[in-house]
C-alpha cells in the first residue's frame, strides 16, 4: 500500500522535531483497549462498536470513561468505568508490540539527531507499564508529555496543548511549524493541526475517509514513510530492501516548501457525539 496525500496541493514543508502519540502509533496498544472495552460492556450487556472506537481513541483517561459510560449507558460512574478499565489492562501493557516499522523510524530520526518526543493522553502510571521492557527504545525520546497526569496539560486532544507544551519542552523551543506529528486517531490530528504542526495519521483500517482527509498525509504504516519528504534524513540507500516504493499516490507538485504557514484546522464542540442515524 502506497502513501496517500489528504490535501493536494497542498505542499510538505521541511521540520527540525518530531512528535508522536504513544498508542496505536508507536505501541499496539489499541488491540488491548478494544478487548477491555468489549468485556467491560458485555458485563453490562452493552456492545462496544468500531464507532465508538473511533470517537474515544486520543481522549485523556478520564474523557474516555466518560464517554463510554455515555455511549453504552452504562449503570456506572465514569471513575467507576476507569477503573474497570485499569484493572484489566494493567498486567497486558507491558508486553504490547510495536506498530510496524515504528521502531525504525524511531531508530532512524535518534541516529541522526533529529529531537523527539511523545505526547500521549495517557498518565503517567499507565505509560511507565507501557515503556518498562522497552526503555532502550524509548530513552531515545528527549521527553515524554502524560495528558492525562500532567498539571500543564489542561485540554486533552483535540485541543491543541498537549502538543504545543511538548514542543515547548525542547530546549530550543522549536515554532510549531518545524514540528511533525505522527497519530493514529482523528482526536490527536485535530490536535496536531490546531496546534499549527503538519500531522502524519497513520489510522486503523477501519477509520472512515472523513476521520483522515484533513491530515497532512495518510499512511498505513510507518513502513511507507518517506523521512525526505519533511527534509528529514532519508534512509541509507543500503536499505533499499525494505523501504517503501519511491512512488507516491501523489501530485507531482507535491514536494518541500520552505515558505507558508502550516494549514490550522477549528475542531468543533460536538465532536465525540455519536451519529444517531
Amino acid at each position: 500500500m502506497f502513501p496517500y496525500c489528504c490535501q493536494p496541493p497542498k505542499k510538505f514543508k521541511p521540520v527540525t522535531h518530531v512528535l508522536f502519540d504513544l498508542d496505536g502509533t508507536i505501541l499496539d496498544t489499541e488491540s488491548i483497549f478494544q478487548v477491555a472495552f468489549s468485556a467491560l460492556g458485555e458485563e453490562y450487556g452493552k456492545k462496544f462498536t468500531k464507532e465508538m472506537q473511533n470517537k474515544i481513541a486520543g481522549c485523556v483517561q478520564t474523557e474516555t470513561a466518560k464517554r463510554l459510560v455515555e455511549y453504552m449507558e452504562l449503570p456506572i460512574t465514569p471513575d467507576e468505568c476507569l477503573e474497570k478499565f485499569l484493572s484489566f489492562t494493567r498486567d497486558k501493557l507491558p508486553d504490547c508490540e510495536y506498530m510496524p516499522g515504528a521502531e525504525r523510524f524511531i531508530r532512524h530520526l535518534a541516529a541522526h539527531g533529529v529531537p523527539i518526543a511523545i505526547a500521549t493522553s495517557s498518565a503517567e502510571p499507565e505509560v511507565t507499564l507501557k515503556i518498562s521492557k522497552k526503555m532502550d527504545l524509548f530513552e531515545l525520546f528527549d521527553h515524554i508529555v502524560c495528558g492525562s497526569s500532567d498539571p500543564e496539560v489542561k485540554q486533552g486532544k483535540p485541543a491543541p496543548d498537549i502538543y504545543l507544551i511538548c514542543a515547548s519542552r525542547f530546549p530550543c523551543n522549536p515554532d510549531p511549524s518545524k514540528c511533525l506529528v505522527f497519530e493514529d486517531a482523528y482526536n490527536g490530528v485535530l490536535a496536531g493541526l490546531a496546534a499549527g504542526m503538519q500531522t502524519v495519521m497513520i489510522p486503523d483500517e477501519s477509520v472512515p475517509y472523513e476521520m483522515w482527509q484533513h491530515a497532512t498525509l495518510r499512511l498505513d504504516s510507518f513502513d511507507d514513510m518517506m523521512p525526505q519528504l519533511f527534509g528529514l534524513p532519508p534512509y541509507p540507500s543500503d536499505d533499499s530492501s525494505t523501504i517503501p516504493s519511491p512512488v507516491l499516490n501523489v501530485p507531482d507538485e507535491i514536494g518541500v516548501d520552505n515558505t507558508g504557514d502550516t494549514e490550522q484546522i477549528v475542531f468543533s464542540d460536538d465532536f465525540g457525539k455519536l451519529d444517531e442515524t
